[in-house]
């Protein structure tokens, strides 16, 4: 009878409401899917001291750079669905790469238990002052006077950078000419010395040399103006409707966390969001706080993966 009674308390105990509620009990690890200093690697950093202070528990980064993110995403997909290893999700990670790599030894939605979507970081559309170009509807008229004629310079093949160059030119019904660098600060000098003619720079690198005057701001790809360059319009409404491209992420962990355990993680990510701290940190950095729970970004995510699946395609773009 005692050794009943113990088996039964032990399997009570090992429930995984029970390991739920004690929950966390040792150290979270945050797969980032980039380098050190990066936008991912930025935004875990301001949000971890607020997480660690609501979880009890220390919040681990661990960069796992490569791929184009999906080294980290598939070391999270194949970790033990227990909350304790998560995954700072990308556009890349979770919508482009997709239809960007033959092969994925994940899946962007199935192989995941979404947590909380973070927040968006729009780029900048910008010219050599060479170029002349006020708005965006006089760059459109510019590349449809001279198909192939203008180019723009990107940190890679297959980067959301590239990718949203290339939604620009097929909105528009314009050809320019991609010219990969190695980086995203080789593209931007390639542009200011005149090199290159356009450029989707991040937000955060463009604004000094829009304000010296040495870039010219044509329109921010987010759907609305941004308050650290208010007075550079959207594409959408300096000459292409209906565009959009943003770049965003979101925390995950492995597919099957039970529900107890992704409220948990995702209540510390979006109190921490709240924090005027953290928001304060991540707009120096270009990031928009756009908080929101695990439904929210699944929905986002099913929306981006047709999406920027067709740009792909008509791109030709391919990562291997």
């Amino acid at each position: 009878m005692r050794r009943l009674i113990l088996s039964a308390t032990l399997a009570i105990a090992c429930t995984p409401t029970a390991v739920a509620q004690n929950f966390p009990n040792r150290a979270v690890r945050i797969l980032i899917p980039f380098t050190v200093g990066g936008a991912a690697d930025v935004i875990a950093r301001a949000m971890e001291p607020a997480i660690r202070e609501r979880l009890g528990q220390p919040l681990v980064i661990d960069n796992r750079a490569g791929a184009g993110g999906n080294i980290a995403a598939e070391l999270t997909a194949k970790s033990p669905p227990d909350g304790y290893t998560i995954f700072l999700g990308t556009i890349g990670t979770q919508a482009i790469n997709y239809s960007l790599y033959s092969k994925l030894n994940y899946h962007p939605l199935n192989s995941f238990s979404m947590i909380a979507r973070v927040g968006d970081s729009p780029n900048v559309l910008v010219l050599n002052p060479s170029v002349p170009a006020k708005s965006v509807k006089e760059l459109i008229a510019l590349a449809k006077a001279k198909p192939g004629v203008l180019n723009y310079g990107t940190s890679g093949a297959g980067t959301s950078v590239h990718l949203s160059a290339e939604l620009f030119n097929s909105m528009a019904g314009v050809k320019t000419v991609h010219v990969p660098f190695k980086g995203a600060s080789e593209a931007l000098t390639a542009l200011i010395s005149g090199q290159t003619d356009i450029q989707f720079a991040s937000v955060s690198s463009a604004i000094p040399f829009i304000k010296a005057g040495r870039l010219r701001g044509l329109g921010v790809t987010s759907p609305a103006r941004i308050p650290s360059l208010p007075e550079v319009p959207t594409i959408a409404e300096s000459g292409l409707p209906g565009y959009a491209a943003v770049a965003w992420y979101g925390i995950v962990g492995p597919a099957g966390i039970p529900a107890p355990i992704v409220a948990t993680l995702s209540k510390a990510s979006l109190d921490s969001l709240a924090q005027p701290d953290v928001v304060k940190r991540l707009a120096a950095s270009g990031v928009d706080v756009n908080p929101g729970g695990p439904e929210d970004f699944r929905k986002l995510i099913e929306a981006e993966i047709p999406k920027w699946a067709k740009v792909v395609k008509d791109s030709g773009a391919r990562a291997d």
